[in-house]
């Protein structure tokens, strides 16, 4: 399975501060918001990874992750010129996803939770679709996902002004290779995008979409306002003082995933010297 983290868009909601700089490259408490996605992939097991971004801003990407090769993996780039829905995101990667199945991650979400990576592992070998859903205040603000009685999905529908229900889908999602031809399919919403609910609506339709609720102690973390932003900092903040483990520390999934080798880590320690982060990498080796 190959990865795909959508980083393009203009952030206008959080303007102006992401008027000169790419929301994803903004630090929640001591890492990249981008850091935090393509963690979550990593968790997954998921080695190969396509980083849409908008052209403006992918010299800043690639100075952040370069190729990947110091962590085992490899990352690519691509342009999306014009933000015309997360759809549009498979049309982009067609070449990089190729015969695979793959997995979407919005490059602001966040996600954290005790066994998360076990249980997206279980994904990667996905037939059909395989979305979440996540209990939240405001659904209206989100693509909504409707139960029946015996929790099967019976509709989705996206922002809309009356929710079905308050199961919000986050922005995270693994497709077999069909999405590719079921993306250029879709045609622009009223809100002239390419909706990610179209998609998910197809594979309902054909009887292939499978939807998790995501459990209590997962945290999903949207960081669209300034209000949720915030938050997602101060959680980052307050979880890593409290237990002493980073989320999403890039440098560690990989080793743990043995990915790369103790010396290897030493040497991403090394970059990071006479600071926290660094400190906490190397520290890793002692325990």
């Amino acid at each position: 399975m190959r990865g795909v983290v959508l980083a393009g868009g203009t952030g206008s909601r959080l303007w102006p501060i992401t008027k000169g700089i790419s929301k994803q490259l903004l630090p929640i408490y001591d890492k990249p918001l981008i850091h935090y996605s393509l963690g979550t992939l990593m968790l997954a097991g998921i080695r190969e990874f396509l980083i849409i971004t908008t052209s403006v801003d992918q010299p800043s990407f690639k100075r952040l992750l370069g190729n990947g090769e110091e962590l085992g993996i490899e990352i690519s780039f691509a342009v999306q010129e014009n933000p015309e829905g997360l759809a549009q995101a498979f049309l982009i990667g067609e070449e990089f996803i190729a015969e695979e199945r793959v997995a979407l991650i919005l490059g602001d979400n966040i996600f954290h939770g005790a066994g998360l990576g076990s249980q997206l592992n279980s994904f990667t070998e996905i037939v059909g679709a395989q979305i979440f859903a996540y209990a939240v205040s405001d659904p209206q603000s989100y693509g909504v996902v409707e139960f029946n009685s015996i929790n099967e999905v019976i509709s989705i529908e996206e922002k809309p002004e009356k929710p079905k229900s308050k199961y919000a889908i986050p922005g995270l999602y693994f497709y077999d290779n069909s999405v590719v031809e079921i993306a250029k399919q879709v045609r622009p919403s009223k809100r002239g995008e390419l909706e990610i609910s179209s998609i998910n609506q197809e594979f309902l339709r054909r009887g292939t979409l499978k939807t998790t609720i995501l459990e209590r102690g997962t945290a999903w973390l949207d960081t669209g306002t300034f209000s949720t932003f915030h938050s997602a900092a101060s959680y980052v903040q307050i979880i890593e003082a409290r237990q002493g483990n980073k989320i999403s520390c890039l440098e560690e999934i990989a080793w743990r995933n043995h990915w790369i080798s103790d010396t290897q880590l030493v040497y991403l320690a090394n970059q990071y010297k006479g600071n926290p982060y660094g400190e906490y990498i190397f520290k890793l080796l002692q325990n």
